[in-house]
């Protein structure tokens, strides 16, 4: 017998952010700026950038209204 679980919606309800959380994220989220360059790791030229292909593609971005909800 093949039985799977799934969770029931009411036992996990969607909440979706407010504009002061989704405000602190954007605030936390790591900047340029942070990243500290050296002879080991220095920054890329254009040309590298240009040239650079992720191994794992990123999925597509969802619209704000799907991400968090709407206000």
């Amino acid at each position: 017998m093949n039985v799977t679980y799934k969770p029931s919606p009411d036992l996990f309800p969607r909440k979706h952010l407010t504009r002061e959380q989704i405000a602190e994220i954007e605030a936390r989220a790591p900047r340029d700026e942070d990243i500290v360059y050296d002879e080991d790791c220095p920054p890329m030229t254009d040309e590298q950038l240009r040239q650079f292909k992720r191994v794992n593609p990123r999925p597509a971005l969802a619209e704000p209204s799907e991400k968090f909800g709407t206000f």
